[in-house]
């Protein structure tokens, strides 16, 4: 391979205005301000606010008659005085006073009069300040408006990571990830081989331009990912740009909306502009559905809606580019339908690269990815793991292995063992097991009845997928669970799992009628399912013989604007799709409770099993459908050995504890002769 070489060298980014320097200073600045400002205030608090007592100008007159003052000061409309400590006063006693004269008594006259009376006291005259006076009035309302500025505007202004203070929200909150951050390669990347295979080529790019170059051809300029969610389209970005070892600018699409109108489209900017500025290199756009949903499709209806400015913004930086920029767009959505035309066609995103759930061999993978991380038991079997986790997305089976490695820890084990595999993957798609949830012997018996129909008609109709387990042990919304185990993965499904499936679905809520006598709403799930089961077949999958090969279900690419859930097709179809529905659900229920009651006796040995054993496995289903019974211990003999055990090591006497054996440091002990 050639060598790899950037054809733009690399050069210093220049300083930005409003650097670290300059933001320190300022810092600085306002903080001395503020500082200054408080403690003028409290000086001047301090100073005018002293605590003074208010007296007549009789008592003023006594005190003078008496020689008791120290000191006066003579003001405008006020005197200011302090009183001699003398015998019977407290050590803490308020000597400070204040009286108030009319403004014309107070003149040279009374100075005179009272240096006269008061040989001894310190007498002075000042002028009030106007300048004092206004600082009192005003400061509170500086301060105030100090402290708003320092809490508030700061705090808007540092949204942005620099710049101005309004000009902040036009910067682009992206992160930039280099190959040493992430350290994401397509090791850490599996199940999604093809998707890996198609998104080589812009490795390749990105590493040698030249090579793509010489030829005339011209890469994508941007890349789609589209799969449901937790499939790994995050990670596939991030590991194309580990491998190709170029800058990864990363951002959210809600990142691009803010309250101020114009912010959205100036964040665009600002992100294309940095990217080419660095190229090659990689900008990525998560949830890209949030700012390029279909223009016209919303009650605002016209061209100055935030998200529109933005997706306008997207579009004409992505046909600004040359093929000289380097710089690859990737965006991630699971959501390609709402997704306005423009943005998708030639030129723009114009590849799209799906990225499914994985299959088996995709999850065995994926498991022994994260399984890296944990310590693994002996026992323990990915591919039936693997096998077991059908419909499962890379995000569930990373849960799946660290659920299990939770409940060992808890448990106290060396290691992770195949059952807490299991009780992991029933966690994360069925919720936790409430084993100490009390339940009614009435309704308990009802949901051993509802699981045993369930398993029943599994394991005898045709199509269906086998039993993995059967549990009336609560476990999330559920009073109980039949665990299927498929034999392989469905990309499309047949009329014949269709039907079976139905068969499967009807069979718990016939079971606690046929059987049990009453019924319960735990068959709710199952009867939703069934409904929506029988309604794609007939308005998706044309499988009904009266509405033939039409489709009549929702148009996922009619633009939502004034939909308000009107439907395409006349009323007299609608009760023809009803009618059609009902034909097909009451076909499979009929049929099944046909299956229940010929059966009878083994949906009642089932149950009765799950009395006492509260879980058993498919191959125990199978045995006792055989007419075989269970000689495994139950739930309530092991509570009883337990409590046996107990009482017997209470009676027993206590001895003296054996002497250490010198052999006790690890060495083989010694055989009996």
């Amino acid at each position: 391979m050639p060598e790899q070489t950037n054809p733009r060298p690399d050069k210093p980014t220049p300083p930005r205005p409003g650097g670290p320097n300059m933001k320190m200073s300022k810092g600085i600045v306002s903080w001395l301000v503020f500082f200054g400002l408080a403690l003028m205030l409290v000086m001047v608090l301090t100073r005018q606010w002293q605590a003074r007592e208010t007296i007549p100008i009789s008592e003023f007159n006594r005190l003078v008659a008496n020689q008791e003052i120290d000191t006066l000061v003579l003001k405008t409309d006020t005197i200011e005085g302090k009183k001699k400590h003398v015998e019977g006063m407290t050590p803490d006693a308020n000597l400070h006073f204040l009286v108030k004269y009319p403004p014309t008594a107070i003149d040279g006259d009374l100075l005179r009069e009272l240096s006269d009376k008061l040989p001894k006291a310190k007498i002075s005259r000042e002028a009030d300040s106007v300048f004092v006076e206004l600082l009192v009035s005003l400061l509170p309302w500086v301060l105030i408006l100090g402290i708003m500025w320092l809490v508030i505007i700061r705090q808007i202004r540092n949204a942005g990571a620099g710049g101005g203070m309004l000009g902040n929200f036009g910067r682009s909150r992206h992160r930039i990830q280099s190959k040493e951050h992430t350290n994401i390669t397509f090791a850490d990347v599996a199940g999604i081989q093809e998707a890996q295979e198609e998104v080589h080529e812009i490795i390749e790019f990105l590493r040698n331009p030249k090579r793509f170059q010489r030829l005339g051809g011209r890469i994508p300029r941007g890349v789609l990912l589209v799969g449901e969610p937790g499939c790994g389209k995050t990670l596939l970005a991030k590991a194309i740009a580990g491998e190709a070892d170029v800058p990864f600018f990363s951002i959210s699409g809600s990142d691009f909306v803010e309250m101020f109108v114009g912010v959205g489209a100036s964040r665009v900017r600002d992100l294309f502009k940095q990217a080419k500025d660095n190229s090659p290199c990689i900008i990525f756009l998560d949830e890209i559905d949030a700012v390029g949903r279909r223009r016209g499709a919303s009650f605002g209806g016209g061209g100055h809606d935030e998200r529109e400015q933005t997706l306008n913004a997207i579009l004409v930086e992505m046909d600004g580019f040359d093929t000289s920029d380097q710089v690859i767009v990737m965006a991630a959505t699971n959501r390609v339908d709402v997704l306005d035309p423009a943005l998708i066609r030639p030129g723009r995103f114009d590849r799209q690269v799906y990225v499914p759930l994985p299959d088996v061999q995709g999850r065995y993978e994926i498991l022994k990815v994260h399984a890296r991380k944990i310590k693994l038991g002996p026992n323990v079997d990915l591919r039936r793991l693997a096998r077991g986790t059908p419909m499962f997305s890379g995000a569930d089976l990373a849960a799946i292995i660290n659920e299990s490695a939770l409940l060992a820890t808890m448990a106290e084990k060396e290691f992770v063992e195949q059952e807490d595999l299991e009780e992991a993957r029933d966690k994360v798609r069925w919720g936790r097991a409430k084993r100490s949830r009390a339940i009614d012997e009435k309704e308990r018996e009802l949901t051993a009845y509802h699981e045993a129909g369930h398993a029943l008609v599994q394991s005898l109709v045709k199509g269906c997928d086998p039993v993995h387990k059967v549990s009336i042990i609560p476990r999330g919304p559920y009073g109980g669970v039949t665990f299927s185990l498929p034999e392989k993965d469905r990309l499309t499904v047949n009329r014949t799992y269709i039907d079976a499936t139905l068969k499967a679905l009807c069979a718990g809520r016939i079971a606690e009628e046929l059987i049990g006598h009453d019924m319960n709403s735990g068959a709710e799930g199952d009867i939703r399912h069934a409904t929506n089961l029988a309604k794609r077949m007939v308005t998706d999958w044309g499988m009904s013989d009266k509405l033939g090969f039409v489709h009549y279900g929702e148009d996922g690419q009619r633009p939502a604007f004034f939909d308000l859930g009107g439907r395409e097709y006349s009323d007299s179809t609608a009760e023809v799709i009803d009618r059609e529905v009902k034909r097909i659900v009451d076909e499979a229920y009929q049929a099944t409770r046909q299956i229940i009651m010929e059966n009878r006796d083994k949906v009642e040995t089932i149950a009765k099993a799950l009395m006492k054993y509260e879980t058993i496995s498919g191959e125990e289903v199978n045995a006792l459908i055989r007419g075989e019974s269970l000689d495994r211990p139950s739930v309530g003999d092991l509570l009883d050995a337990e409590q046996r055990d107990r009482k017997v090591g209470l009676a027993r006497p206590i001895t003296a504890a054996p002497k250490p054996s010198p052999n006790m440091g690890g060495g083989p002990l010694p055989q009996p002769g």
